[in-house]
């Protein structure tokens, strides 16, 4: 794919993009097997994780969770209350879409609990090894301390457009809007009225500015990392773009990521016309 070759002109030192579509790599860029720190694309691998163990019935959305009132629905959503960075609460639960890497460390132990192992051996045995994913692992925080590669983020955004591991009903209901007509703030983009997200999963909708392209539909959904990373996932097109890159999400990423996913979609769809 031509388009994806824009990345190769971003202000980075090492850059690794992947496009996936019918279920299968169909451009690339970059070395597909260089470990990459994820930051808050984690997210993205902790929520299907915890999807699993929802499919397996060791935990319900609506058990109780977190802070009085809260349950795993209310973590996995960003509407628990508490503060971004720590277990603090600033909000009755389901009452504001607060970002919270907090929340995300208090969902793992959760769950790891349910499932009576360390919450980073469940999401490699869970998620990591049935899908091959071996670059990847989770070294930090379940909200941002994932690392991966290319390739492995290949195999999961894969797994996102045709489920295997879990129901496709349980994928659809994950990333459809839940606790609709939430504001609060989208890390590096601002307030937004609302802030729509699924079950672990950014919802694109109608956000502006956003970090996906201008011409996606609203049902894309997928997540961004601090550390200069993204992946999407367009369901109306069936694919998907993951991008790793070493320098830290900034002005740059902001001017850089729109166009390019932008002119990666509409070659995509152009293919197809």
């Amino acid at each position: 794919m031509r388009s994806v070759e824009v990345a190769g002109s971003w202000p980075v030192e090492n850059v690794a993009v992947a496009v996936v579509a019918d279920g299968a790599v169909v451009g690339s860029l970059g070395d597909q097997q260089r470990v990459f720190p994820l930051a808050s694309v984690t997210k993205l691998l902790t929520s299907y994780a915890v999807l699993v163990a929802v499919e397996e019935g060791a935990v319900e959305w609506d058990q109780p969770a977190g802070p009085e009132g809260a349950t795993v629905r209310h973590l996995i959503a960003h509407t628990a209350g508490y503060a971004f960075d720590k277990p603090e609460v600033q909000a009755a639960p389901g009452t504001r879409r607060i970002y919270s890497n907090a929340g995300f460390d208090v969902l793992a132990a959760f769950v790891a609990e349910a499932c009576e192992m360390p919450f980073a051996t469940y999401l490699h045995e869970a998620v990591f090894a049935p899908l091959g994913m071996k670059s990847s692992a989770l070294v930090g925080s379940a909200g941002a301390g994932a690392e991966s590669s290319a390739a492995d983020l290949a195999a999961f955004a894969a797994e996102l457009l045709s489920p295997r591991l879990v129901s496709s009903s349980l994928v659809a209901e994950a990333t459809s809007v839940v606790f609709p007509g939430l504001n609060g703030v989208l890390p590096g983009y601002g307030m937004q009225k609302p802030n729509d997200w699924g079950l672990g999963f950014e919802i694109r909708d109608s956000k502006s500015p956003h970090w996906t392209g201008l011409s996606f539909s609203p049902r894309t959904f997928g997540h961004f990392g601090q550390s200069g990373t993204f992946l999407w996932v367009d369901p109306e097109i069936s694919a998907a773009c993951v991008a790793l890159t070493d320098l830290r999400f900034g002005p740059w990423a902001v001017e850089a990521w729109t166009p390019f996913s932008d002119g990666v979609r509409e070659e995509l769809v152009s293919r197809r016309a």
